[in-house]
């Protein structure tokens, strides 16, 4: 786990050791037990380590014997020993017990497809002089960031966009990632907040050689398999065994590990195969909150009881307001999910004792966990046409509709932005999975946008920002695939949210955690803005300073928060996307918050 950088300088001078110094600097929370740097004339590629494998021989980068290539990554290569067992047998020397090693004897054995044999999460840059091309990996469903600009003299890249900033990218708000993120209350990749500053899709490579325009190509997808006609045994069968083996791979490191544990049934069920795999007990942490609405001590401590676990639990104020700007600077980028705030809070817990954790991250998006699923299809009309269906899910997952952004937008703002953009952007991940059931179909919007765009960012950056690696056994590549040919009626059946999952972990962690109701992990923002937060929300969007009445029309702001407090409406989450704009305003954009650009549409 690292925080990796590098810079290409097409100047023709060599990279100022001061610019990729200061992009290293700035995501030093990433990997606070060394870094590195090779530099090769105009090319720099840096590390931020922080070390999980092979801590004393483990250091990057990496760099080929004669020194033509060199490698860094950000993330874990699960499956590196048996990778490395393979390349020994075929003569390859490998010197260390390093993943980063196995990484680039790979890389010179196979090739630049080397990376369809990993299993893991990862972000990698290798420069390979022997070609002069930067290539550029990113894990096959965005585990780990990768951000990248074009400069005014080079081409940087970055684990976190503050570190592309650092490399002389004046920050400038792109206005259609603004308009994305009022739908999606996250900007969906490839987009970012800033202008000139691109996410690379999970899955992808992007190749950039001397001469040459970029290229990005997809070295893998999801939607390349077909639903499958099984029965509900050999589905559950499969299901357990590649379960199991995914957290079995995990459970690999050289530093303690433990897991999160909320009493769910995804957490509870990669605790389970974690205390069967394992000779000692499992680590696991939570926090409780006095509110029993948003508390899951109770279940957490109950499925410690059943493993056996060595479990640290702490009750804490679910008033952790005062961490909101900390969260957005660590974020990049607005956010509409305040649950990062506690996510932060159990970090850090955790990071007294372990720096590792295994996560139920990704159970609900792979298997159909969330009510929104089962309430959206209990709801559809029989023989709906794919345009009205595809229509219907694009509003049932918006935070802001179409009508209500031209209720919401100033016309200067709105003159500048494509009202289609979130309809193609979600109708291109429909066409590519047409061949599905309507239910994987949606699910698949999920996979591709909520994932890398939020849920998988929330355990990465706040996992980094306290020195903590989260690790996603649900996502192994494997888990996916099998989840992607499951139809429909294993996933959600009468009314019932991951039908075979619940059933087949029953056994291990009990029915009670098994079909426990389903409970959100964050913080009651929604009350605070109905009382003592409700002048700090007008103050935030309605200042003569504040980024969000140069774009936003102030009475439908102003009456947004009215009838929250007033409790004619529910307008949580619309007051939160729009503080979290403005916070984001504050940190990054400084006192040019309010220019805005006819050329920030790009």
């Amino acid at each position: 786990m690292c925080g990796i950088s590098g810079f290409w300088s097409f100047s023709g001078r060599s990279v100022p050791i001061e610019r990729i110094a200061a992009m290293s600097r700035v995501q030093g929370h990433r990997g606070p037990d060394g870094d590195g740097v090779f530099c090769n004339g105009q090319v720099a590629i840096a590390n931020q380590r922080l070390a999980i494998i092979d801590v004393e021989h483990g250091d990057q980068p990496f760099v080929s014997d004669n020194g033509e290539v060199a490698l860094v990554q950000n993330g874990e290569i699960f499956n590196y020993v048996e990778l490395a067992e393979e390349l020994r047998g075929l003569g390859v020397r490998i010197d260390t017990h390093s993943d980063t090693e196995v990484l680039l004897r790979a890389y010179l054995h196979w090739g630049p497809d080397f990376v369809s044999r990993l299993n893991g999460m990862f972000a990698i840059a290798i420069w390979d002089n022997r070609d002069r091309c930067l290539r550029l990996y990113r894990d096959r469903i965005g585990v780990k960031p990768l951000f990248y600009a074009q400069t005014g003299d080079g081409f940087a890249f970055a684990s976190e966009i503050k570190s592309i900033l650092a490399a002389g990218i004046e920050p400038r708000i792109d206005l259609q990632a603004l308009d994305l993120f009022l739908t999606f209350n996250y900007v969906p990749p490839p987009h970012t907040a800033f202008v000139g500053v691109r996410h690379l899709p999970p899955g992808c490579m992007a190749e950039l050689c001397a001469r040459e325009p970029m290229r990005i190509k997809r070295w893998w997808s999801l939607t390349a398999r077909d639903l499958a006609n099984r029965s509900e045994a050999d589905w559950t069968g499969e299901f357990l065994d590649t379960f199991e083996d995914a957290v079995r791979l995990r459970l690999r490191s050289d530093v303690p590990f433990g897991a999160f544990l909320s009493g769910g049934v995804d957490s509870s069920s990669v605790v389970g195969f974690m205390a069967r795999n394992m000779d000692r007990p499992v680590r696991t942490f939570s926090i409780g909150f006095d509110d029993p609405r948003f508390d899951e001590s109770a279940s957490a401590r109950l499925a410690a009881e059943r493993f056996g676990t060595d479990h640290i639990s702490e009750i804490v104020e679910a008033d952790m307001i005062d961490q909101w700007p900390n969260v957005i600077w660590h974020l990049d980028q607005p956010h509409g999910d305040v649950s990062f705030m506690p996510t932060r809070r159990v970090s850090e817990l955790a990071s007294r004792h372990v720096k590792v954790v295994l996560t139920g991250d990704g159970g609900d998006e792979l298997f159909a966990g969330y009510d929104k699923y089962r309430n959206f299809f209990a709801a559809r009309p029989e023989g709906e046409s794919e345009e009205d269906f595809r229509a219907a899910y694009l509003t049932n997952i918006s935070l802001f509709d179409a009508a209500e952004k031209r209720r919401l937008y100033l016309p200067e703002f709105a003159a500048q932005v494509d009202e289609a953009a979130a309809g193609d952007l979600v109708g291109h991940h429909f066409d590519e999975s047409r061949h599905w059931d309507r239910l994987n179909q949606a699910l698949n919007i999920d996979m591709q946008l909520l994932l890398p765009g939020n849920n998988l960012v929330k355990p990465d950056r706040m996992g980094m920002a306290v020195g903590v690696e989260a690790r996603t056994p649900m996502l192994d590549y494997r888990m996916m695939e099998f989840a992607f040919t499951m139809p429909a009626e294993f996933k959600l059946r009468d009314g019932e949210t991951k039908y075979l999952f619940k059933k087949a972990v029953a056994p291990m962690i009990g029915a009670d955690l098994a079909y426990r109701k389903k409970q959100m992990f964050t913080v009651p923002i929604g009350e605070w803005f109905k009382d003592r937060l409700a002048p700090v929300a007008r103050a935030t969007l309605l200042g003569n300073d504040s980024l969000t009445r140069s774009l936003f029309d102030t009475g439908i702001m102003a009456s947004y928060i009215d009838a929250h407090v007033a409790g004619t409406e529910n307008r949580t989450r619309e007051i939160r996307a729009l503080m979290a704009i403005e916070l984001w305003a504050r940190e990054f954009l400084g006192d040019d918050r309010q220019q805005v650009h006819p050329s920030d549409a790009a």
